[in-house]
């Protein structure tokens, strides 16, 4: 009986403390609504102001050839000649995975900087660069927060633009250089600019944000032939490498088989009715050179044309699912889940106050009647 009339006891408190909380929050509704319409202003005027966006995207698949190790009979005669060929291997496949990495890259975005679109409703043309710098508005937001959380920053980097360092940027050292603009260029570059890859299915999903729809497509269709590009030459470099250096040693095989060719010529030219053992060795002897040199010649043609032909089958082809198209709807700012989120945001603000100054004033009366 105790045990019952205790938890009784304790649901009736919970009750109490639930209808004081009720009591508490229906009384300061007003402040409620005056902090959730506050922020639903907020949210209407940052969902108004935010610059429309418009996305472009386009979907492929790399593929190559079965690749395969380039045979030839050429074995032990190479070695003999001194010449060390090995099969040419079929270069691995590039995962997909990997395509945000070259994304990614220095050499990459400064190419992307340079890509040319048509101005909004004329036929002009400037590159990336120059609309971002010249002639793009950042809106009313961005530069708030330029010269507002970005102020500090704007003045130490202004401070740091010593003497010294305009020195420093005149020395050519060899190495990729980005300046301060670029730099910038590739934080808007990293906000715009998504490739997304599917490992599972191997397609690859590239999208470029811009504030005009066939600037988007013009900007996206460009990144999908700078990246495509660029996985082409990562992907045939180890072919290319065999190909330039077969392509060395046959020319000089070459040399050297036309050499002897010329000298049994003439040995033959000069020696035709004399019929003796020296002149039998030394003929012998000049053909045998002869037949080596040819063997090597003809080898070292058949692994070249080999190593045209690796370099053609490790040649990626993308088979394009979805190809770029001009987006007819903008993709941002998406209004309303902006003003939903800041709804919900206001009403646990609000709620949230009205509990915390209640708890402040119940722990001001515990204090002042310990005291």
């Amino acid at each position: 009986m105790l045990h019952t009339a205790k938890t009784n006891s304790n649901q009736d408190d919970d009750e109490i403390d639930l209808l004081a909380l009720a009591k508490t929050l229906w009384s300061s509704r007003r402040k409620v609504l005056v902090i959730v319409l506050a922020f639903t202003f907020s949210g209407l005027a940052i969902a108004f102001l935010l610059p429309k966006t418009y996305t472009a995207s386009s979907t492929f698949i790399p593929q190559t050839a079965d690749s395969g190790k380039a045979s030839g009979s050429l074995g032990g005669l190479a070695s003999l000649a001194g010449i060390s060929l090995g099969g040419i291997p079929g270069g691995s496949e590039v995962p997909p995975a990997l395509y945000p990495k070259f994304v990614s890259s220095t050499a990459f975005r400064q190419a992307l900087l340079d890509a040319k679109i048509s101005l909004p409703g004329t036929i002009e043309k400037v590159s990336y660069r120059q609309y971002f710098v010249a002639i793009h508005s950042p809106g009313p937001l961005a530069l708030v927060k330029e010269y507002t959380v970005g102020l500090p920053e704007k003045i130490l980097g202004g401070l740091r633009a010593t003497k010294e360092d305009m020195d420093h940027l005149e020395i050519d050292t060899g190495f990729l250089r980005i300046s301060k603009e670029e730099r910038r260029l590739f934080t808007i570059l990293e906000e715009q600019l998504t490739v997304t890859p599917n490992e599972e299915e191997g397609f690859v999903t590239i999208s470029f944000d811009m504030p005009d729809p066939v600037m988007a497509a013009q900007m996206a269709s460009y990144a999908e032939a700078l990246l495509q590009k660029e996985v082409i030459s990562y992907k045939i470099q180890n072919a290319r490498e065999q190909l330039k250096f077969t392509e060395e040693q046959f020319e000089e095989k070459k040399i050297a088989f036309e050499k002897i060719q010329a000298e049994l010529a003439t040995f033959r030219d000069r020696n035709q009715n004399i019929i003796s053992a020296s002149v039998n060795n030394e003929l012998q002897r000049l053909e045998a050179e002869y037949n080596f040199a040819f063997t090597i010649y003809s080898e070292l043609a058949k692994q070249l044309e080999q190593a045209k032909l690796q370099v053609s089958k490790d040649t990626p082809i993308f088979s394009i699912i979805e190809p770029v198209t001009i987006p007819t709807e903008k993709s941002g700012p998406k209004r309303p889940f902006i003003l939903a989120v800041f709804l919900i945001l206001g009403a646990i603000v609000g709620v949230g106050y009205v509990f915390g100054i209640e708890f402040v004033k119940r722990v001001q009366e515990q204090w002042s009647a310990l005291r």
